[in-house]
């Protein structure tokens, strides 16, 4: 009876073990991926821009960043592109030269997506010190 019980209880923890890692086994064979293209344009031309980074950073269930990421960078037609992106939310961040940086979070679910980002000129700073800008001149704070 006391081998019996014994062998029960070494055998228990192998079997639980083993249960759980064929769950976790089909849970990332269930995991989908995309393969998604980005497109690099000018805002106020449309036309590729080139060599811009496309920074991308994977998001979990509650909204924060996961540590890791991949860069790309566009060709001379402005366009990356990357396979094997899971299915979930995708945080995206394009960089160039000239340009303002861009920033959102992109849901990906499909098996083929494509996401075009348009990129801004950059604007001219805001600054309280600026007269023009209806600074209250002359007052006494």
């Amino acid at each position: 009876m006391k081998r019996m019980r014994y062998t029960l209880l070494t055998l228990l923890p192998l079997l639980l073990c083993a249960g759980l890692t064929a769950v976790a086994g089909d849970k990332k064979a269930d995991a989908q991926q995309s393969s998604v293209t980005f497109s690099v344009l000018k805002d106020e031309n449309g036309k590729p821009v080139r060599n811009a980074a496309v920074i991308l950073h994977p998001v979990d269930e509650k909204g924060k960043q996961s540590r890791g990421g991949f860069e790309l960078k566009t060709d001379a037609e402005g366009k990356t592109q990357f396979d094997g992106i899971p299915y979930g939310t995708l945080r995206v961040q394009v960089i160039a030269h000239g340009f303002q940086t861009f920033g959102d979070d992109f849901t990906i679910g499909q098996a083929q997506q494509e996401i075009t980002v348009r990129l801004k000129s950059p604007q001219q700073q805001y600054s309280i010190y600026d007269k023009k800008s209806g600074s209250a001149e002359g007052k006494n704070p």
